[in-house]
């Protein structure tokens, strides 16, 4: 996998199993990643990644210039492939091993954009939202093939690529 912009742009991450993660696609990162960047300047922004996967959001996210991004991940194998892959850059995401529903609810500081790609159906996506109630500082984006509750948050846009949205959500109030 190679990041696709910024700093890093083409730089190469190795990816954990795929039998464990799903990587988001370069094409979805990048329009991820475009699509933020029309909406909030990335300088001085933070960026919190809830089911870090591989690693790479939060790498993008500091590639492209954001000041802070923390990547939570509770899979022991796949900790260990991203520790490996951030020694390799500087500044690097800040790595938190453990769940990320109980991990997200004890930040103590707003993030500018969260994002949340849990697997796909494991039903956390409105306990994923609930955690990150007193953190969402911004704009939520998610990554889902199901229907999503947003009660507490308000719909800003949403795009399809083939089986999958991409849901972007600020919190109501």
């Amino acid at each position: 996998m190679n990041i696709t912009a910024g700093k890093f742009k083409g730089r190469k991450i190795i990816a954990p199993d795929e039998k464990i993660t799903r990587p988001t696609l370069s094409k979805v990162r990048m329009s991820v990643f475009n699509t933020l960047q029309s909406m909030i300047d990335f300088e001085g922004s933070s960026f919190l990644d809830m089911f870090a996967g591989s690693g790479i959001m939060a790498l993008e996210a500091m590639s492209r210039g954001f000041s802070y991004a923390v990547a939570i991940e509770k899979h022991p194998k796949v900790i260990q492939v991203i520790k490996s892959n951030y020694k390799n850059f500087s500044p690097a995401p800040l790595l938190i091993h453990g769940d990320s529903l109980k991990a997200a609810a004890l930040l103590d500081r707003k993030f500018d954009v969260i994002y949340i790609d849990p697997p796909y159906y494991a039903g956390v996506y409105e306990a994923s939202l609930n955690a990150v109630k007193n953190i969402a500082g911004g704009i939520v984006v998610i990554e889902h093939v199901t229907d999503v509750d947003f009660t507490d948050f308000e719909l800003i846009k949403q795009k399809k690529y083939s089986d999958k949205f991409i849901t972007y959500i600020i919190k109501k109030g």
